[in-house]
């Protein structure tokens, strides 16, 4: 397991003056512990940044080596952690190393894995305004990893150590679901009627418990708890880990808010998932599908009254940036998916979140509303929307003259400059593309007021090759001249002739 070193050259005064920063007792024990386990003196010691718990974490350094100590005054908390990290290493799992402990003081020493979370890299792609190859190459290795945990090392896993809770059971659910009622939907002034409230809670927690529940439930599987050591996944915070279902920890990976891992990319990964879990189990698919969109719901409910505890009532107002990403998630699945359960109050209540402005704009993200421009032929139907908006617009192509239809241009497309000189010199499609512009423009304002994030844009012909082509590119080129906005411009069929070469 790779291991950071850190060289430094000693002040005569670092020591001295860091142990005058000292104030809390568990600090000076950690420079014991710390101590002890080198066999050298501390020289410097910093509080890392706080997570969404009330651990601490510090680095701690001495001349040659470094580790991350850790406070945490839940004991029981402690010894699970513990406990798992022993087991999950005994599985050549990657895992931090325990470097000491003294747990009647509430502290451990774990192997430094660094800066860098998975979630860093998302950070730097969505700068660049991708979710690049090598991002999926990573959480394609995360997923591979996954159901070593949830099977693989489940099978001698103690359970008696697991806390709060051994299992994801009934009283888990409702625990997450009334976290959510208390410190999201009321702080958020979200109307309902609690009573017909907690009987779909009811219903969804019956739902899901016929979910086969037999696997490791690791409970926080996402971005920020997934560490990247010289390219590979270590895995950290599995504390509240419990008995459960498969479905929850790969709810948690993909629909981590912040993550805002694209629809197709969403759907391509679950696909890659499930790929994986067939080499370990045998299962029944369309049920592990069923199951998992319920999964799915109840893991954003979840997210969601942290992000009110931590924001609404701790007033830590940056837990507020998520909350936008969560409904963009909510209104996915509200869109897309059905449950086979009457939950009809409960499905009110997520509705009247997805269409309050006021918590899609909370922490003001500086999201970009992305345009999707495609050209289609109606031969073949008009594209799916992979964002689960179910909005959009269609602009149908084949009332302008038509290049396919001469022979000189029948074997090009709306890349080639012979048809785009035959269709520039046609008045009616700059006065389709200025109308079509203008419908656009419009709604993309609106977006934008409202935070949405997506918008689908289709221009269709006969086969799908010159004038929606044409047009798809121009309208393309002509979006990406607002800065507001990120464009993606594709052609579905000329893309299916290239990949059925």
């Amino acid at each position: 397991m790779f291991k950071n070193q850190y060289y430094f050259t000693p002040l005569h005064n670092n020591r001295r003056k860091m142990i005058r920063t000292v104030k809390n007792i568990f600090e000076l024990n950690l420079i014991k512990l710390f101590e002890k386990w080198a066999s050298e003196k501390v020289l410097d010691m910093d509080l890392m940044p706080e997570s969404g718990s009330s651990r601490k974490y510090y680095r701690i350094k001495g001349l040659h080596k470094v580790a991350i100590g850790v406070y945490n005054k839940d004991s029981k908390e402690n010894t699970a952690f513990i406990e798992f990290t022993k087991h999950f290493r005994s599985c050549k799992l990657n895992v931090p190393e325990i470097l000491g402990t003294d747990l009647d003081n509430q502290i451990y020493l774990l192997e430094d894995l660094g800066n860098t979370t998975l979630f860093t890299l998302i950070e730097a792609n969505h700068k660049k305004n991708s979710f690049g190859a090598e991002l999926i190459r990573i959480y394609k290795k995360v997923i591979d990893t996954l159901p070593k945990f949830q099977i693989q090392a489940a099978k001698e896993l103690n359970y008696t150590c697991c806390y709060p809770r051994a299992n994801f059971d009934r009283q888990s659910m409702h625990w997450d679901l009334n976290y959510f009622k208390y410190y999201f939907l009321k702080l958020a002034n979200v109307h309902f009627d609690e009573q017909k409230l907690e009987d779909d809670f009811q219903k969804l927690t019956d739902y899901l418990l016929q979910a086969d529940c037999n696997y490791f439930l690791y409970r926080d599987f996402q971005s920020r708890n997934i560490m990247i050591v010289e390219g590979e996944p270590f895995f950290i915070d599995y504390q509240g880990g419990r008995k459960g279902a498969l479905q929850y920890d790969i709810a948690s990976l993909l629909y981590d808010a912040k993550a805002n891992i694209p629809q197709a990319i969403r759907i391509e990964l679950f696909n890659y998932y499930l790929s994986v879990l067939e080499r370990h189990i045998d299962f029944d698919k369309q049920k592990f599908v069923d199951y998992y969109h319920g999964y799915v719901l109840i893991r954003i409910m979840q997210a969601l009254g942290a992000y009110g505890f931590r924001g609404f009532y701790e007033k830590k107002e940056h837990f507020l940036l998520s909350v936008p990403y969560a409904i963009y998630n909510l209104e996915f699945i509200l869109n897309t998916y059905k449950l086979p359960i009457e939950i009809n109050t409960l499905l009110d209540v997520l509705q009247q979140i997805v269409e309050d402005d006021s918590l899609r704009k909370l922490g003001n993200p500086k999201n970009k509303v992305r345009i999707s421009v495609n050209s289609f032929s109606y031969r073949r139907g008009i594209p799916s929307d992979e964002e689960g908006n179910g909005g959009g617009f269609v602009f149908d192509c084949r009332g302008i003259p038509n290049p396919g239809r001469f022979e000189e241009y029948k074997h090009l497309n709306g890349f080639d400059k012979e048809v785009i000189h035959f269709l520039e010199k046609e008045p009616s499609i700059h006065n389709f593309i200025h109308h079509a512009f203008e419908l656009i423009s419009a709604s993309i304002k609106t977006y934008n007021e409202r935070n949405y994030a997506h918008l689908m844009v289709n221009f269709g012909c006969t086969g799908g090759q010159h004038r929606s082509v044409f047009c798809a590119n121009l309208m393309g080129k002509m979006l990406k001249e607002n800065p507001n906005i990120e464009v993606s411009v594709r052609h579905r069929e000329i893309e299916f002739k290239q990949s059925a070469v």
